[in-house]
């Protein structure tokens, strides 16, 4: 079927089609094609240069030195000077995308065969970019001593809109550019390979890569911080765009973060990461590279969902599969968090939290409506421009500390969630590597006073004390979100599954950990929890279900679809929602049946296939369709003046059902 106008609002494609975003052609997919979207995209949003300043496919002419022919060249894009004509002599950038098999030396598609030669060509343009996807060549171009031939410098970087160079080497730059669209995770990625393949640290790569994340978090949260001396704030972890040109500039770089670790490890909030002796135990050249990779961006300006999927990639091809885990999907975390509506005076458990996905998506829900209620007159982009603001942040970092807590078997993903909960912009939260199901009694009693000590903090600052009992997490808390691990491989030692009730039908972790859930929870708490359908369907397991029903309020239930955590897993589950009974409440619904309504829904499409591929809304012929789409943003001028933009595109939706479930959930709480 070919393209078809379907309405004024929508079109549709073919599924190896997309609409370009600069000139609303429909083009192939292919990798060039995409690669080049994605710098369309990053020119636009993150360095300032408006879409009605780009053309694609310019041919560009000159005249052979050599030869005296007159030759052409067709640039994959190019970007010219504001309010100038789209002509040749007014060309500010150039950038040649390729595929993502084509490398940076290629001697016919490379760098110095098409971007160096296009450079030359044109005198008026001083910056270019080379690109295939997983590397981003920014090149300068100069005239040489002489003055007779040009000379061209490799970059960290080039200026954006309105910036020089001397802009990106300013050490008092306090603000980087935000990351959009896949800017983020092609940096992590880009970063840890680098690291794996040329770093000779195959085992430890990530963590290489995680000690540079921290350093470059240190030093945005130092702009927040008061200096000793009443010194206004000066980057510490940034490259110079030329210094890892030289030996000594690398040097330079390498001692400036490097010192940077060091102040960092011995910092309240980030000492509690690690346990001094780590150490950045790459080469200057190396750690110069991933330094000018991530010093581009500002991590904590980047939205929640930018960071933790850029964080995931890394993190889900180490640690999960090494330890046979996976990561509960976002749209999944945030369809929980929205449902139960997590405020600034609840506090939080996720007893199973891995790598911290869901403490990271509540104090993300927490602080949006921190900055909405201090900011009530700002929507849009103005009102997320705030959401990073000292403000909303001191907020933040307080209701971390007090209110955020999480638990994990693993020492590792234990340091892990602390890192996912300082890129959420926090950093405090209380991540504590404990046997959730074998607390308290545990064989780390130093862990075990770590965390009675956190909670006792946390109910005298909020004066949250209902008795005199301290010491003890049971019992403490308003929320739980949750995916605690499950299936056959999973056991648990006998010794503790004896502790609990329903262990005497089961003593499969996830039915353990639903009791577990109910002691942590005060009364009248809530909890969200993704458990396979097994423990709701099966004959087997109807002691349990009525363990549940006399001891819980069932507030909604969601059929999860079979592709839910594939590919990582195949597992059928759903997800449940309760409310922890009072006792009065239970002895009521005993002598008295119950009767209350609970909602349901099924998630039959959850934005993915079986392989992890997206999956968009098709019309009934089966085309995807496209949506006519306002995306407003911000951009940062050179002298840090933030200008509102409008860009207008054509979008795929996903198709998910989980959005539309959330807005049916709050509908339901309403008409009760």
């Amino acid at each position: 079927m070919s393209t078809a106008i379907k309405s004024k609002e929508e079109i549709v494609l073919e599924d190896n089609e997309l609409v370009c975003i600069l000139t609303g052609e429909v083009k192939k997919i292919r990798a060039q094609e995409t690669n080049l979207q994605s710098v369309i995209l990053m020119l636009n949003e993150e360095y300032g240069f408006d879409l009605d300043e780009m053309e694609r496919n310019f041919t560009i002419e000159y005249t052979d030195l050599d030869t005296g022919s007159n030759k052409k060249q067709k640039i994959d894009l190019v970007i010219f000077e504001k309010d100038k004509p789209h002509e040749q002599d007014f060309i500010i950038r150039m950038c040649v995308i390729q595929g993502d098999n084509i490398k940076p030396n290629d001697k016919k598609k490379g760098v110095a065969a098409t971007l160096e030669n296009a450079m030359g060509a044109v005198e008026n343009c001083e910056f270019g970019l080379w690109a295939n996807g997983s590397s981003y060549n920014f090149l300068q171009k100069e005239l040489d001593d002489i003055g007779f031939d040009y000379i061209f410098s490799d970059l960290s970087d080039f200026p954006g809109e309105g910036e020089t160079l001397e802009d990106l080497d300013r050490a008092d730059r306090s603000h980087t550019r935000t990351p959009a669209n896949d800017s983020l995770i092609k940096v992590f990625k880009r970063s840890h390979d680098y690291i794996y393949a040329n770093e000779g640290r195959k085992k430890d790569a990530f963590w290489q890569l995680l000690n540079l994340i921290f350093c470059k978090l240190y030093d945005e949260k130092r702009r927040f911080m008061n200096s000793p001396n009443g010194e206004s704030y000066r980057r510490k972890f940034w490259v110079g765009v030329k210094e890892q040109n030289t030996e000594e500039g690398r040097e330079a770089v390498a001692k400036r973060i490097k010192s940077l670790f060091t102040e960092l490890k011995a910092n309240d909030i980030f000492s509690e990461v690690f346990q001094g002796n780590e150490s950045i135990d790459l080469t200057n050249k190396g750690l110069a590279f991933i330094a000018g990779e991530l010093a581009k961006y500002s991590f904590l300006d980047a939205s929640v969902d930018v960071k933790g999927l850029a964080y995931e990639t890394i993190v889900s091809n180490t640690l999960k599969q090494e330890a046979g885990q996976f990561f509960t999907p976002r749209n999944i975390i945030k369809c929980m968090v929205e449902m139960l509506d997590p405020k600034e005076h609840h506090r939080v458990l996720d007893p199973a939290c891995g790598s911290g996905g869901f403490l990271v998506m509540v104090l993300d829900h927490v602080r949006q409506k921190i900055t909405k209620e201090i900011y009530p007159e700002l929507e849009g982009p103005f009102l997320e421009n705030k959401y990073n603001s000292a403000e909303v942040n001191e907020r933040v970092r307080l209701y971390a500390e007090r209110s955020i807590f999480g638990f994990d078997f693993d020492p590792d993903l234990k340091k892990a969630a602390r890192m996912n909960m300082v890129m959420g912009g926090d950093g405090h939260a209380n991540i504590f590597h404990v046997n959730s199901l074998a607390y308290p009694q545990w064989e780390h009693p130093k862990e075990i006073d770590k965390i009675n000590e956190a909670i006792d903090n946390s109910l005298i600052e909020i004066k949250d004390i209902p008795n005199p009992t301290y010491h003890d997490a049971r019992g403490k808390f308003d929320m739980i979100f949750t995916n605690p691990p499950f299936g056959a491989k999973v056991k648990v030692e006998s010794e503790i599954a004896s502790r609990y009730h329903l262990s005497q039908y089961s003593t499969a972790p996830e039915v353990l950990f639903i009791e577990a859930c109910y002691d942590y929870l005060k009364e009248g708490g809530k909890m969200a929890i993704v458990l396979p359908d097994g423990i709701l369907g099966n004959p087997h397991m109807l002691s349990v279900r009525e363990w549940i029903l006399d001891r819980f309020k069932i507030l909604a239930s969601i059929d999860l679809a079979v592709e839910a955590f594939l590919p990582q897993v195949g597992v059928q589950a759903s997800l449940l929602f309760l409310q922890k009974k009072t006792e009065e409440q239970r002895q009521l619904a005993q002598e008295k049946k119950e009767d209350y309504e609970v909602f349901m829904a099924i998630a039959e499409k959850l934005g993915k296939d079986r392989r992890g591929n997206p999956i968009y809304l098709r019309d009934d012929d089966g085309a995807e369709i496209l949506f006519n789409t306002e995306t407003r943003y911000l951009t940062k001028r050179g002298n840090g003046e933030k200008e509102l933009k409008v860009r207008r595109e054509k979008l795929k939706r996903l198709d998910d059902d989980l959005p539309k479930i959330t807005a049916a959930y709050n509908a339901f709480l309403n008409r009760l």
